[in-house]
């Protein structure tokens, strides 16, 4: 059998990985697997790097990717190239009915490129339960553990058997001397809170512009008239008041981060 990592390089899988490292779960993986939507912030890729230098895991860590989710966001396409968006923006329709996009993004972006390299990692054979995935869901996300959808791989949480919530984790890291971690999703993902969206105002302007201009984007794309939009409160996200604490009407659709198998 393979134990595997799903490393979404968040604060859960981070920790996850290094008390792998330092012999605090055991048996030691073979590896870690990040699916790579070519749309993460800079931190997330630059701590990535962190964890894959040297002397930092024991194992290897495997980057993998079914292309640019944001490019697929402006064109509309999936993965396979048909015509509709793998993300689920918020919408309203021309009768003023709202509601949001069909979600794939999570198994096209995330869960297909990791189930992938675990089958080359098998040889290109699927034997049951020939994996045993490890994934970054802490005691307090515990309503996000689900089974696996192929019989080939058998889902683990660690963190959860250990009875470790994500403060806990933090507390963990801090202890040993590590890096916080970024949260990890997409820049554009429209699960963010309101103070994600903040964050990533603050942060380098670039970021914002990107999320701004893909906002923009995928405004009048729906072939049947929908409006889309990135924000919760249906308003192009240039226009949205960040200024306050007060979250209001969003609630925390997945606990904010995107840790290998995002909402799931």
């Amino acid at each position: 059998m393979k134990r595997i990592i799903s490393l979404g390089a968040g604060v859960q899988s981070t920790t996850l990985a290094l008390m792998a490292a330092h012999g605090e779960l055991t048996p030691m993986p073979d590896c870690a697997i990040f699916a790579d939507t070519q749309w993460e912030p800079a931190k997330v890729y630059e701590h990535l790097r962190w964890l894959m230098s040297p002397n930092v895991l024991p194992f290897p860590v495997h980057i993998v990717s079914s292309g640019n989710i944001r490019q697929a966001a402006i064109d509309r396409t999936n993965t396979t190239g048909q015509k509709f968006a793998a993300i689920p923006w918020f919408t309203r329709s021309l009768l003023g009915t709202e509601g949001m996009g069909r979600r794939q993004c999570t198994r096209e972006y995330k869960l297909t490129p990791i189930q992938r390299k675990a089958r080359e990692l098998l040889g290109g054979k699927t034997p049951r339960a020939g994996v045993e995935m490890w994934i970054g869901i802490s005691l307090d996300e515990a309503a996000r553990m689900k089974p696996s959808r192929v019989a080939y791989i058998v889902n683990r949480w660690p963190l959860i058997e250990k009875r470790i919530n994500r403060r806990e984790c933090l507390a963990w890291l801090a202890r040993n001397g590590y890096p916080t971690p970024p949260k990890s999703s997409c820049i554009g993902c429209p699960f963010h809170s309101d103070a994600q969206w903040r964050a990533l105002k603050d942060g380098p302007p670039e970021e914002w512009k990107d999320a701004l201009a893909v906002d923009a984007a995928i405004r009048e794309q729906s072939p049947d008239g929908r409006i889309q939009f990135m924000h919760h409160s249906l308003k192009p996200l240039a226009e949205v008041d960040l200024r306050t604490d007060a979250e209001a009407g969003q609630p925390d659709l997945f606990q904010n981060e995107c840790e290998g198998m995002c909402g799931v």
